[in-house]
């Protein structure tokens, strides 16, 4: 069997456990089963940083870290993933900040990354690539006379060909992804929009790039679904979990779980709950909102300012509403534990998932995964997620449209236990036929064999 590399911007925290939804999540079961390397960033800054990469071993995968210089980490991450691709594929042209030194730091780094893997490689590796951050490096490592078979997974979504057209240099960025031998997007609609940039930039790619007869699929990401469910059981028995039951009350629990970014339709969200409130005031002191919302990327002009609105409009709503005994909304800015994230979930009635625009949205799926199968919540969820076009038995919601979210929550904390029912077992039947190992598996058996592909 061949040895797995795979490459993404960050490594996992080893021994610390990651986020839930996380790419380390994602991978971990495929890693493992085929034994492996895993190459990163370390998230380290260095005045000078070499070629030298820090091993660690780890059961049978080998974690192998590259530092960056601080002018590296603001160009590469903070420049052009952050500010320019982030922003323009969840459609938001308007935040980016294009500049050409940020694009020459992106694919210097690109370069280094490259250099690096070719340095420890062996000639029958599968390589599989993660993420936006390193769209040329399959690019860098031909220059370089690899021939291993490489694939690509774009784990947010790919914009629409007019909208991927504003990108400066767009037709480079193509030509990376013709390097590739197999790219995976999310959702068959982020599959139509890349054939559709590629076949648009045609004329031009092929002066560029080489033709490797790059194969184009949609595999949706997903959870280790049985794992999930197991920790989700075994949570609502922790001290905090009955606790937090314990404090709520006879309250119904509506919860939201997301990093703290512009993406994720947090305003909106906000304003369809005051519009609930002020729509059914027999809900008042019957329902609580759990917002649950780490920090990222501070510093970043978009993201501070998300920050800053999203605690304002939060205060405002409890000022408005709340009273001695009751806050409507709790909103908190830090990251919790899978187990406890597990037993929130269990606790909700409502998971409230309502991005603007969103690659998959794991937070979607563990929300069902957690709920109790004789006593389900209900989940509520984004027509602009791509876990929107899986799970088809949620409230498919348009988080522009502050009524028709508040409405679905509505009929969400009403719902008759039947239909809960129902409609969670659909779910659950989806995420039990296809979890992240299936993902994997599909993925690296097509890189491997170069199989037909779907979407």
């Amino acid at each position: 069997m061949s040895r797995l590399v795979v490459v993404s911007n960050r490594l996992p925290a080893l021994g610390k456990g990651v986020a839930a939804g996380g790419l380390a999540v994602a991978l971990e079961a495929a890693l493992h089963d085929h034994g492996g390397l895993w190459l990163g960033w370390s998230g380290k800054t260095c005045a000078a940083p070499s070629e030298q990469l820090h091993m660690q071993e780890l059961d049978n995968v080998t974690y192998a870290a590259l530092d960056l210089s601080p002018e590296e980490v603001a160009g590469y991450y903070e420049g052009m993933s952050n500010s320019v691709l982030w922003p323009l594929c969840h459609y938001r042209v308007d935040l980016m900040e294009y500049s050409r030194p940020a694009l020459e730091r992106y694919l210097a780094v690109n370069d280094r990354f490259a250099r690096a893997l070719a340095a420890i490689l062996r000639p029958d590796d599968l390589i599989w690539v993660h993420d936006y951050h390193l769209i040329p490096l399959a690019a860098a490592l031909r220059r370089l006379g690899v021939e291993n078979r490489i694939g690509y997974y774009h784990h947010i979504p790919w914009p629409a060909p007019d909208l991927f057209r504003a990108l400066p240099k767009s037709d480079g960025f193509l030509a990376g992804i013709l390097a590739y031998d197999v790219v995976g997007v999310q959702t068959s609609a982020d599959a139509r929009h890349l054939r559709a940039a590629l076949d648009a930039a045609r004329p031009r790619l092929e002066r560029i790039a080489q033709p490797r007869g790059t194969r184009i699929g949609a595999y949706p990401i997903s959870i280790d679904t049985a794992t999930f469910v197991a920790r989700a059981r075994r949570a609502q028995e922790l001290p905090r979990i009955r606790e937090l039951h314990r404090r709520f009350g006879p309250r119904d629990l509506v919860i939201g779980v997301d990093r703290l970014d512009y993406s994720k339709g947090l305003p909106e969200r906000l304003r369809a709950i005051e519009n609930l409130l002020e729509q059914h005031s027999g809900l008042h002191n019957r329902v609580s909102f759990l917002q649950i919302t780490p920090a990222s990327r501070s510093g970043i002009e978009g993201y501070d300012r998300i920050q800053q609105e999203v605690a304002e409009r939060a205060g405002r709503l409890n000022a408005s509403y709340g009273t001695l005994d009751w806050v409507p909304v709790r909103y908190i800015n830090r990251a919790f534990s899978h187990s406890l994230l597990a037993g929130l979930y269990r606790l909700s009635r409502v998971g409230l998932v309502t991005p603007l625009r969103d690659g998959m949205n794991l937070v979607a799926k563990e929300y069902v995964a957690a709920q109790d199968p004789a006593d389900p919540g209900v989940l509520v969820l984004s027509q602009f997620a791509g876990a929107a076009h899986e799970l088809r038995d949620a409230l498919i919601v348009n988080p522009h449209d502050v009524d028709d979210v508040s409405n679905a929550l509505a009929r969400a904390l009403t719902m008759p236990i039947e239909e809960r029912r129902d409609r969670h077992g659909r779910m659950m039947a989806q995420l039990t036929a296809r979890p992240v190992s299936v993902w994997a598996r599909e993925f690296l058996r097509d890189l491997a064999a170069g199989q037909r592909l779907p979407g």
